[in-house]
Parts: C-alpha cells; structure tokens; sequence
C-alpha cells in the first residue's frame, strides 16, 4: 500500500511538471519522421500479465519488435531523435503514465518484452514474476544495457529478497544520477 501511494504521489506531480517537455519531444518526434510520437510495446507486468507499455519511439516504424541488444546493427532503426532520446532516457518519460495506471511501479525490475520468454522463465524461478515492473531498477543503477541476463537476474533476485521503500529511494536517487551520466547505455 505504501509503494503504491508513494508511487501515485510521485508520477502524478512528474507527468504535470514534465508534461510541456513531453509535448516538445512529441512533437519534435513527429516534425522528425512519419508514425506516432508513442510508441506502445506489449510487456510483461505483474504475474506475467501483458500490458501495454508506452514510449517516446526511438525506432523507425519498420523496426523488428525484439530487445535492442538483439538486432544486428541496431543503430540503422533508429530514428534522428533515437540516439539523443535513449542516451538521455527521455523515451522512458511516457511511462509515468503506466505507473499512475498501475501497471508498472517507479521502482521493480524493467519489464520484459512480449517474446522475451528466457527472461521471464528465469524471473519466474525466481519469483520476480510477482512484482510489478520498474520504470528503474536495481539492475539500471548497477549495469543497465551493459549487463549479461543471468547479470540482470541476480541483481532482480536481490531485490525481491530485500524490496521495500528504503531500498526503493536508494535505487531511485542512483537512478537519476545515472541518468545525468547517461552511462550503460549501448543502444
């Protein structure tokens, strides 16, 4: 109940705040290239339910629905905007609306594509299935893109085992330092 208020108590204000540069990416997203500013990606929320996740697109409307790390050249789907809005994490902003929704939380682990099976076979062992999905997490404060799976899940564990609003603040201050340092960011 706590994480769940003190999740509402933080998106709403932020969606206000940041909503003008939200609508200046949006639209320098759309004078850019053709397609919507938001892109809606299926991923894995709590207990492996789908859900549609929203993000500034990055990629070009052609670009094949895989994890970025997966795609050779990954570089050659992105849009003008994608590299600038990626290093900066900006793309992520549209998913304070998840977390007001309750779809996603501002702290768990991030949440898995639609076909990304290996990684919700080894949360599930683990039982980081259960927890709803972080716009940050303990995995982005200590490796982001430049982590290996088994790297991401070890890390995941140890939040659930440990999970709660200290732990929560923590990952949430790293987060944003990390963000200004735009390290770990491979694609």
């Amino acid at each position: 109940m706590i994480k769940r208020t003190f999740d509402i108590a933080l998106s709403l204000p932020a969606l206000l705040l940041l909503s003008p540069l939200m609508l200046a990416i949006a639209l320098a997203i759309r004078l850019e290239s053709t397609g919507p500013a938001i892109f809606w990606s299926q991923r894995f929320g709590a207990n492996g339910r789908l859900f549609a996740m929203p993000k500034f697109r990055s990629m070009r409307l052609d670009a094949p629905q895989v994890a970025t790390h997966l795609l050779k050249n990954s570089e050659l789907h992105l849009t003008g905007l994608g590299p600038f809005l990626r290093k900066t994490s900006l793309d992520e902003l549209p998913q304070l609306w998840s977390v007001l929704k309750g779809d996603m939380s501002l702290v768990g682990p991030r949440p898995a594509l639609f076909n990304q099976a290996d990684l919700m076979e080894m949360r599930c062992a683990f039982g980081i299935h259960r927890l709803r999905p972080g716009v940050t997490g303990l995995a982005q404060v200590y490796g982001r893109d430049s982590l290996e799976l088994h790297e991401k899940i070890a890390y995941e564990a140890e939040y659930f085992k440990r999970r709660g609003f200290f732990l929560d603040l923590l990952i949430i201050a790293k987060t944003v330092r990390r963000v200004f340092a735009a390290r770990d960011v491979s694609h």
